[in-house]
């Protein structure tokens, strides 16, 4: 090729680039116009296209000034409950953390706080669940049909869900103070209190409402007097092992997981193994465990020849060691529920407290709202700065959750994809 006629050729190239720049640059700005922001919100939030005279509407506010104003009325749509929030809790609900599992007691509760722009933290400790009135069958403690009818029907979770005291849905077998939120539904009894020995349920709702899984908050300097009786001392025959590893998660789960220590979940074993009949029983007071001769549970006290000198639970008291050591950054004293809940307390609903008034509780609804309207997990400084606004806005809003919704849709909705 000619000197010429390479120059010609990089001119022309350079032409081309530059043109695609432009073009690119058009597109960018076009993407970050009212309407196709608005749009954005819409699909994040509800995960279907908005109406025309809905976009004109976000459109507006957002031109107006106002994109949360277009976020709350993308939340209008059917759509955000039925299936955004609905997809967003369901894997909270099931030790394989699935989404792809029938609508429950507890997801339906999670859907109708948010709805109703309750205070968030009642989702752990409080005497709620949320129902269908009218579809049949009813709710039964012993059954998820109710809630499975309601999913056959495709019905509008928006307009279908009423608030209930969970006490009067257990058939008497929960007293008001022993509910604790979603922690003592149906389904969550199901997930985490079916066998074993309750520890389950700590894990569980340390990681689907703290962000925290026990390897991330273990802490081998915290004392181990309330290491129950099932744990080896020398597993393998090495106490190494124990002193190291076990040790660090037992030390904080097992003063927690005392609160417990008069649940269980109830079911056949022979007839229906996977207890899709059972229901959730509470020891109230003057009832005995013939196992233990006391109000614990049998299952608290199983596999006791492990380590005899261990920790024998007697009733429902539980401490939180973690508000000493490294795990002090949890934060317990961001938005305290309960003033006279100081670090102890007994049965599940002052735990439920103590774990909803942590700033790791606030952090993590506001991380998994992000994740499900960006469609990302916050990464960049930029993020994390917003999660730390989305923190202190849910605190100033009376934790309504409505609120995280909102801001993570506007601060993504400029994302070009």
């Amino acid at each position: 090729m000619s000197q010429s006629c390479e120059r010609r050729s990089l001119a022309w190239g350079s032409a081309r680039l530059f043109c695609a720049a432009i073009l690119s640059l058009s597109v960018t700005t076009t993407l970050a116009g009212p309407r196709e922001q608005a749009k954005r919100i819409h699909d994040r939030i509800a995960g279907v296209p908005p109406a025309e005279s809905v976009l004109t509407d976000m459109a507006a506010d957002i031109s107006g000034g106002d994109p949360e104003a277009a976020a709350y009325t993308a939340m209008e749509n059917r759509h955000f409950y039925d299936v955004t929030i609905k997809n967003m809790a369901m894997p909270w609900t099931n030790e394989a953390q699935t989404a792809f599992a029938p609508l429950n007691d507890y997801v339906a509760t999670v859907v109708g706080l948010i709805r109703d722009d309750a205070d968030f933290r009642r989702v752990l400790y409080d005497d709620v669940i949320y129902i269908a009135p009218g579809v049949s069958p009813a709710y039964s403690p012993s059954s998820n049909a109710h809630y499975e009818a309601i999913e056959d029907q495709n019905l509008d979770l928006s307009q279908a869900l009423e608030e209930r005291l969970q006490s009067n849905m257990h058939g008497g077998e929960v007293p008001p103070q022993a509910t604790a939120g979603v922690l003592t539904t149906r389904q969550a009894a199901k997930a985490f209190f079916k066998d074993g020995t309750n520890r389950a349920m700590f894990r569980f709702t340390l990681m689907n409402h703290m962000c925290r899984d026990l390897e991330q908050v273990k802490d081998i300097s915290l004392s181990p007097d309330r290491i129950r009786q099932d744990v080896s001392r020398s597993p393998g025959g090495d106490s190494r092992i124990y002193q190291n590893s076990c040790v660090g998660c037992h030390t904080g789960m097992d003063p927690m997981a005392q609160a417990f220590a008069y649940y269980n979940y109830q079911y056949d074993g022979d007839a229906d193994p996977d207890g899709e009949n059972g229901r959730l029983i509470y020891n109230t007071a003057g009832e005995t465990d013939p196992e233990t001769d006391s109000r614990v549970t049998a299952k608290h006290r199983i596999n006791a020849e492990t380590f005899p000198y261990g920790y024998i639970i007697t009733d429902d008291q539980w401490d939180n060691y973690w508000r000493q050591g490294k795990n002090q950054v949890l934060g317990w004293d961001f938005a305290p529920v309960d003033p006279n809940i100081d670090g102890s307390g007994s049965g599940m609903k002052s735990l439920g407290k103590e774990l909803a008034g942590s700033r790791a509780f606030a952090e993590c609804q506001v991380k998994k709202v992000f994740r499900t309207v960006c469609l990302r997990p916050p990464t960049t400084s930029s993020d994390h700065d917003q999660i730390d606004s989305m923190v202190t806005s849910l605190s100033n809003s009376g934790f309504q959750l409505k609120r995280s919704f909102a801001d993570a849709a506007v601060y993504c909705s400029t994302d070009v994809q």
